[in-house]
Formats: C-alpha cells, sequence, structure tokens
C-alpha cells in the first residue's frame, strides 16, 4: 500500500489517528515535527525562537521533502502547507488526507499554542491563521475528511473507509 500523509490544523488529531491508522492498516508510522526535533536537537517551539519562522518553515521543508518511506503512515505539523517542495513530494509519494474540524473545536483542544510550537507570525491570531490555513488544506488533500464531533476510533474509520473508495 503506498503512504498516507495527514494534514490539518495543530490538534486536528494526526498525530493521535495516526498511530492508530497505521496500527489497523499494519502499516508503519512516522510524525514529522518529531523529525524536526531529533534532526535541530531541540523542541519546535525553541527551533521558532532561535531561527524565527522562516528558518523553522526552511527546516520543516527539508525535513518533510526528504522523507522517503513506503507503507508508512505520516503525520505532519499544521504549518507543512506552507512548504511547496515537501507538498509537492507528499502529492507523489502518498495519498494526502486532510483532517478538517471547525474553529471553534481547534481552539478548544489548543490551549497554550505557542508551548506547542504553532507557527504564528507577529499579531496573528489562531482565527487569522485557521482562515489562511484551510484553503491550504484543501488545496493540497486528495481526501478531506469533516472529524467534527467523532471520536478517534470513528474519525480512523472514515479515513480507512475514505481510502478504500467505500
Amino acid at each position: 500500500m503506498e503512504n498516507i500523509v495527514l494534514i490539518g490544523m495543530p490538534g486536528a488529531g494526526k498525530s493521535t489517528v495516526g498511530v492508530v491508522l497505521a496500527k489497523v492498516l499494519g502499516m508503519n508510522f512516522i510524525d514529522s515535527d518529531i523529525l524536526i526535533q531529533r534532526q535541530e536537537g531541540m523542541l519546535l517551539k525553541d527551533i521558532i525562537e532561535k531561527k524565527g519562522l522562516k528558518g523553522y518553515l526552511d527546516i520543516e521543508n527539508q525535513v518533510n521533502r526528504d522523507i522517503s518511506v513506503e507503507n508508512t503512515v505520516i503525520a505532519t505539523g499544521g504549518s507543512v502547507i506552507y512548504c511547496p517542495e515537501a507538498m509537492e513530494h507528499f502529492r507523489n509519494i502518498a495519498r494526502i488526507v486532510y483532517i478538517k474540524l471547525s474553529y471553534n473545536t481547534i481552539r478548544k483542544r489548543l490551549g497554550n499554542i505557542k508551548q506547542r510550537g504553532v507557527v504564528l507570525r507577529e499579531g496573528q491570531t489562531l482565527l487569522d491563521l485557521y482562515c489562511e490555513r484551510c484553503p491550504l488544506y484543501e488545496k493540497y488533500a486528495h481526501i478531506i475528511i469533516d472529524a467534527e464531533g467523532l471520536s478517534v476510533e470513528e474519525l480512523m474509520d472514515k479515513i480507512v473507509k475514505e481510502l478504500a473508495g467505500k
């Protein structure tokens, strides 16, 4: 089976559902945020603080672009859609699944977004970010899954059905 790439806002459940999806489908699992942290030897928020948003996105683009795997579920960071080379690479090696949630659900789930290493420009609000990113997620996705109100199991089932074309 080909790879599956999960995209969506921070807090959408990409890493959580990705692990379960990989188990159920007998696939490997990678969290690209963890690859970035491992390569750089620091947390995402510290990379952003030290190298700035542009520096962080350059690293995120390089790490995701260089992922070379088969039969793997890849959970990405929410800002990967700002990395055209990485997204083009993913479109070539995987089915891209956008886990879509409402702004209110994302806001409730996130809590302290700075601690999570969310890429926000100076003066940008979470709502600004949500409105900016959603069209990009839709642009790159092969499959869009409305995850509103779904448990991890229900979301995983819905993704499996969509991937199977049912």
